[in-house]
Formats: structure tokens, sequence, C-alpha cells
């Protein structure tokens, strides 16, 4: 997954770089719960995150936000503020 903010690389990362892998994220919530075909687990983001920063960095109008996932494509979004 990446991410870029105004063309900047915020985030990249990959499933390599999880605390806890796939198989065991999902074996374990196996344990607690009935897992189907198209549930999602959230695992977080990968570091980069604006609010973790020095100073903090939040969105704005007029920012455009590109996400890519290897393998699914991309998106690409302006953020606009609502009035």
């Amino acid at each position: 997954m990446w991410l870029k903010v105004n063309g900047e690389m915020m985030q990249n990362g990959s499933t390599t770089t999880m605390i806890y892998g796939v198989a065991y994220l999902v074996s374990y919530l196996s344990q607690f719960m009935s897992l189907q075909p198209g549930d999602i687990i959230s695992t977080g983001t990968p570091p980069g995150v604006g609010m973790g920063m020095k100073p903090p960095r939040f969105l704005k109008s007029g920012d455009i936000v590109e996400l890519g996932l290897e393998g699914l494509g991309s998106q690409r979004q302006q953020i606009k503020q609502d009035r």
C-alpha cells in the first residue's frame, strides 16, 4: 500500500512489515468469530500518518490524495471543504 498527498509519498508499506502476519491474524480471530469470504480485518496503516508527525499534518481543502495497492490499482481524490 502506498499513499501520496500532493505528490509527496507519505506511506509505503506491505504486509511484510506488520507486527503479526496475515495467517496469524486470521487464525487468532477465528478462535472468537466466524470469518466469511469478503470479511475485512482492519490492521491499521503503515508509518507516515500525519497526526503522528511533528508538527502534525492534516489534509486541507484542495489537497490531492492518491492511494495504491499492488495488484488492485490506485485511486485519486481531491479534498473539498464541506460548507
